[in-house]
Formats: C-alpha cells, sequence, structure tokens
C-alpha cells in the first residue's frame, strides 16, 4: 500500500512538474505561443479584449498572474510600459524585442515623443510581419525546450508546422493582395509597417504615429488634400479608436473607409487563430481596397 502511494506521489509530480504555464502580456503574442505550447503546456493572456497595451494599468489581479506564471512573454517597455517593473523581479521572462536576430523597424529619431514620453523608436508589432513572426515563434519554442526538455519532440514539432503554416498563410495573402497592391490608403496609426512592407502594399501614410496621440491640424489638412486628388482608395479606423477625426477628413471625399484590427480583438481563440487572423488582416485590406 505504501509502494502503491508512493508511486501515485511521484506521478502526481511528474505531472504538475511538466504543466508549464505560459503568461503573454497581450493577445497577438498568446496567439502565436499557442502554437508553440499545443499539446505539452498551457499558454494564456493578460489583456482582455478591448483592452489596449498603450494605456493599461495593472490590477493586483495581473500582478498575481504574472508571479504565478512559469514563463511570461511580452515585447518589452516600448508596448507594455506597464509591465516594466514587475517583470525586473521574474526569473523566467522572454523580452521579445531583446532577440538578437529579430528585424524591428524603427521609427524617426523622437518620432515617438509625446507628452513628455519616450516610447521608444522600435516599431512593436512584429506580430503583423511573417518574417517576424517566425524568429519570434523560434525562439519561444527554444525556451520551452529549455524550461521543458521533457517535451522537446512536441515543442519541435509544434515549430515545424507552425513554419509551415507561415509560409502556406503568406502565399495565400500574396495572390489575394495581388490585384490592391498598387492601391494607396492611410491608415489611422502607424503601427501596420511590418504588414505593408511584407506584402508590398501601397502605405501613403498614417493620422497619427502612437494611437493615445491626437492628429494634428496640419496633418489633417495634408490627408484631406491628397483625399481631393482622387488616387486614395481607402482611410483606415481601427476598433479600439474610432476617432471623428478620419469622418470629418474623409466627408464629401468618394474615398472607402475601413477598419483594421492589430490586436485581433475578433480572432477566435482556438489553434490556428494567428494565422486566421492574418488572413482576416489581409481581407480588411482586399475589401476596402479593391
Amino acid at each position: 500500500m505504501k509502494r502503491l502511494l508512493l508511486c501515485l506521489l511521484s506521478l502526481s509530480f511528474v505531472t504538475s512538474a511538466q504543466a508549464i504555464e505560459v503568461l503573454n502580456s497581450i493577445k497577438p503574442i498568446h496567439l502565436i505561443t499557442q502554437e508553440i505550447t499545443k499539446g505539452a503546456s498551457s499558454s494564456s493572456v493578460l489583456l482582455g479584449t478591448n483592452m489596449s497595451p498603450h494605456d493599461y494599468a495593472l490590477r493586483p489581479s495581473d500582478v498575481k498572474k504574472v508571479r504565478d506564471a512559469d514563463l511570461v512573454i511580452w515585447f518589452g517597455p516600448e508596448l507594455e510600459s506597464f509591465m516594466s517593473s514587475i517583470v525586473e523581479s521574474q526569473d523566467k521572462v522572454l523580452t521579445i524585442s531583446q532577440l538578437p536576430d529579430l528585424d524591428l523597424r524603427h521609427y524617426e529619431e523622437g518620432h515617438h515623443d509625446h507628452d513628455g514620453h519616450n516610447h521608444g523608436n522600435t516599431d512593436p508589432h512584429f506580430w503583423l510581419g511573417p518574417k517576424q513572426a517566425g524568429t519570434v515563434a523560434k525562439a519561444i519554442a527554444s525556451k520551452m525546450i529549455e524550461l521543458d526538455p521533457d517535451n522537446a519532440t512536441d515543442y519541435k514539432d509544434n515549430l515545424e508546422a507552425f513554419m509551415s503554416n507561415l509560409q502556406l498563410t503568406t502565399s495565400e495573402i500574396n495572390a489575394q493582395l495581388e490585384p490592391v497592391r498598387d492601391h494607396g490608403f492611410f491608415v489611422f496609426h502607424d503601427g501596420y509597417g511590418y504588414f505593408e512592407e511584407f506584402f508590398d502594399l501601397n502605405h501613403l501614410g498614417h493620422f497619427t504615429v502612437s494611437p493615445e496621440r491626437k492628429p494634428g491640424a496640419r496633418t489633417l489638412i495634408q490627408i484631406k488634400t491628397r483625399l481631393a486628388e482622387g488616387d486614395v482608395y481607402c482611410v483606415f479606423s481601427e476598433p479600439q479608436y474610432t476617432p471623428a477625426v478620419i469622418e470629418t477628413v474623409t466627408r464629401g471625399s468618394d474615398v472607402n473607409t475601413g477598419e483594421l484590427d492589430p490586436l485581433a480583438t475578433d480572432t477566435e481563440d482556438k489553434p490556428g487563430a494567428y494565422f486566421a487572423f492574418l488572413k482576416q488582416l489581409s481581407g480588411q485590406f482586399e475589401t476596402c481596397l479593391k
């Protein structure tokens, strides 16, 4: 009987030891992580949908989640400044912005300063770039293998499947966007550069650099003047911010208006969701740019 009890206790310990809990700062990062962890460990997200990392404040329950996680994955202070102090005391953290081989975009010097705050000159929206997402997926798989070597084969297989899916998805999106590649558009904030560059889209400009920063009068006049030229196909807003300025600028013109969701708000959280998100984004571009 004692031997049986010891075996059960031993089995229980092994099972709990393998149940790695990964906490991601925002949903887009979680969508990539869960592709790597599926079948081996669990991935969850700190910020709920419709919550922007640009102006979020940690609650006591959030602090507990961060403390309890076996691994915390975030981009870095450029995006989730609210997490900076708490991750300093965490042992197991993957800071994406510090990955040595991640090819990140950089804004012009001082481009991201506002109200006395500097959010850094790095574009944090890496998940919108297939190349960058692949690099991050490899880093996550490597970290998971380090933390959970018993499930190394699962993480390797999941990574291989991720890269294969990524290649297939980008091929489909390239074909989908080919007819509208030259069609010019404006976006609400300068956050889609990775996607636009990868798929060679005709980005004409943006209303604001950072979502919480109101566009200036000069910018609005410049965009309205450009719309009057008649070669702009679409002006995109975002579900997190529905500024009246876009309606004001487009009023009286024939330009299409669309919506881009950079945070995957409406993407159903399930296996394959990251690829569904990329296709959803490409669909939003295609529809408005036709």
